[in-house]
């Protein structure tokens, strides 16, 4: 039987969010209900807002989460009724020509639930990147539930869905960082912060956090940065050059994603050196580099959609490193919240004074 919840709903362009009944139905074949216990606030849940992802309104906002299954349609064989998942927008196909080729983390046919979830009087809605969990319980593909040890917070453990994810993956899948590599993050942002710390976790000998703002620096400090550059105290190229011995670092991750940062990146990697673009571009910007440039200086220039990540590979390893606590996802909380605080979070997040505000049920 069909179920009524509570869920944030964004109405149109612009609009401030309200919080609206939600009819979440029974799952179908390949699907499953997810009692929702936690779900991040992400800049992403504000461009959909914003209109900046696609016009679909109305919106359910939500995607960084963590839950517990409540029940699976037909079919289901991933997992069942009382597995505690964190939610993932890469439901894999395994049928595409990436997935055939054993690449599955580049999956050209992700999918999500095939049924929508309405408003009382029948209105389709469009969930936040396939998930919609800022409500009580939400409806996706087994696909995006992935099973993970439930001694983790789930406040935590949901931002693995997303940002902190796309931050780890972007210096360990995409980036390749290796023992005694150097390190350069420009935005030290949530997913910036997380690419410091999967740096860190990969070896790198000199990880060089970059960001206008010292409280953002700090925080990069604590979870791995051996050194700090204010942009807005110099040159940032030149900065990270002189902490590299005049060379460059050997990856450069822009978490930031506009053409100003990226020319930072691009110039300040060594030779033969690599370039991550993590952070979220709008459609309308445009790069203009030197082709001599691009060729003579080698390497690679590479983007990292949520960190290249395997969400069945990479979510439980990485909570069992959070388990051994060797993997510091707590200091992302910065706080909980309601859902009637979500409007507020957008905009402490714009100002710069959370790295997560976490919405607990």
């Amino acid at each position: 039987m069909a179920q009524q919840v509570r869920g944030v709903v964004a109405p149109g362009k612009g609009e401030p969010v309200r919080i609206e009944t939600i009819i979440i139905p029974d799952p179908g074949p390949g699907e499953a209900v997810v009692k929702v216990q936690a779900c991040g606030v992400c800049h992403t849940d504000l461009h959909y807002r914003e209109g900046g992802i696609n016009d679909d309104f109305p919106f359910l906002l939500g995607h960084e989460a963590a839950g517990v299954v409540e029940s699976v349609g037909d079919g289901v064989t991933e997992v069942a009724p009382g597995d505690f998942v964190i939610l993932n927008w890469r439901a894999v196909c395994g049928q595409c020509r990436a997935c055939r080729r054993g690449r599955p983390w580049y999956c050209f046919d992700t999918h999500n639930a095939k049924q929508k979830m309405t408003l009382t009087d029948g209105t389709e809605l469009s969930p936040a990147l396939g998930i919609g969990a800022f409500a009580d319980k939400t409806l996706v593909a087994a696909g995006q539930c992935t099973k993970v040890d439930p001694a983790a917070s789930p406040a935590a453990a949901g931002l693995l869905g997303c940002g902190v994810m796309a931050g780890i993956g972007a210096a360990i899948n995409t980036g390749n960082v290796g023992r005694g590599d150097s390190v350069a993050v420009i935005g030290c942002g949530g997913v910036g912060s997380a690419a410091v710390m999967g740096a860190r976790l990969a070896g790198a000998s000199k990880i060089i956090a970059v960001d206008l703002d010292d409280r953002k620096l700090e925080t990069a400090r604590g979870l791995g940065a051996t050194h700090t550059v204010n942009g807005r105290a110099g040159d940032v190229v030149t900065a990270i050059r002189d902490l590299t011995g005049g060379f460059g670092a050997d990856v450069v991750i822009d978490a930031v994603g506009v053409p100003a940062t990226y020319e930072q990146a691009f110039n300040a990697r060594d030779l033969a050196g690599t370039v991550v673009l993590v952070g979220v571009p709008t459609p309308e910007m445009r790069l203009e580099l030197p082709l001599l440039e691009v060729f003579g200086r080698g390497g690679s220039l590479k983007s990292s959609w949520y960190g290249d990540c395997l969400p069945s590979r990479d979510f439980p390893m990485l909570i069992d490193l959070y388990l051994q606590g060797r993997l510091d996802l707590d200091t992302f909380v910065s706080e909980t919240i309601t859902l009637e605080e979500v409007e507020d979070a957008f905009a402490k997040m714009e100002h710069g004074d959370v790295l997560r505000s976490v919405v607990m049920f």
